[in-house]
């Protein structure tokens, strides 16, 4: 499979990189390199484009205002200097995010997930999914003290944890539970496939993320910051479960 592609960027030694980048590898073709929105915006017109690779901050028009206004996207390879972009740039579904100056093996593993997923929209029936081997069940609920009385806390109506010194507050879709207990045993409690610690103060329900912005999570109407400590690692359990 030959994919070809189209880079957007208004630096043009970044679009001279991913030229040389592309011209090393015989499964990618580069279609053409852009210096901004409007420009790639007639190219997509015009040809056919399998994979863009498109810079985030840009005159005119950023790169994600630009893929607001395609109505058909090609996969998403993001390139830019800003790492507080990462997690706007996953948001849009993208293939990967690649942060500047792109050492090559970087920009490697980024185009095999894109000719990976290329290739199962292409044969989307080709292998039949084997069903995974049953595992333990978890358990679904915890137990801890508050009100001096001991009280189940179901995994499912937790959406996030917030820490206040030797106390932390569970918050569920219908009250607060306030009990003595450290950050750190809280995460020993609960199930790590489902809960996350982003912050110093702050674990979140997985499943009840609504948005990401930059470093900030929401959920319902609260903001959660993502700290500096613990993004590395949410940002790896967006790419495994939002872009692969």
């Amino acid at each position: 499979m030959t994919i070809r592609c189209l880079a957007v960027d208004d630096e043009p030694l970044a679009l001279d990189i991913i030229e040389s980048y592309v011209s090393k590898l015989p499964f990618l073709k580069l279609v053409r390199t852009c210096s901004s929105a409007t420009e790639a915006m007639q190219v997509l017109q015009e040809e056919q484009v399998d994979l863009m690779f498109l810079d985030i901050e840009m005159p005119e028009l950023t790169g994600i205002q630009f893929l607001n206004i395609l109505k058909h996207q090609p996969l998403i390879i993001f390139t830019t200097a800003y790492p507080d972009y990462a997690l706007e740039g996953f948001n849009q579904d993208a293939v990967d995010y690649l942060l500047k100056p792109i050492p090559f093996d970087r920009f490697l593993k980024a185009v095999t997930k894109a000719q990976e997923r290329l290739q199962r929209i292409a044969k989307p029936h080709e292998q039949p999914a084997i069903p995974a081997a049953p595992q333990a069940a978890e358990n679904e609920f915890m137990f801890v003290k508050a009100d001096y009385k001991t009280v189940r806390v179901d995994f499912r109506d937790i959406l996030w944890i917030e820490g206040l010194k030797d106390y932390i507050i569970i918050q569920t879709k219908d009250h607060k539970i306030i009990t003595l207990l450290s950050m750190n045993k809280a995460m020993e409690k609960l199930p790590e496939s489902r809960f996350l610690r982003v912050h110093r103060s702050f674990i979140v329900a997985l499943q009840k993320i609504d948005s990401i912005e930059k470093s900030r999570i929401r959920i319902g109407n609260k903001e959660i910051p993502i700290g500096e400590v613990y993004k590395d690692q949410f940002l790896k359990w967006v790419e495994e479960n939002n872009i692969q």
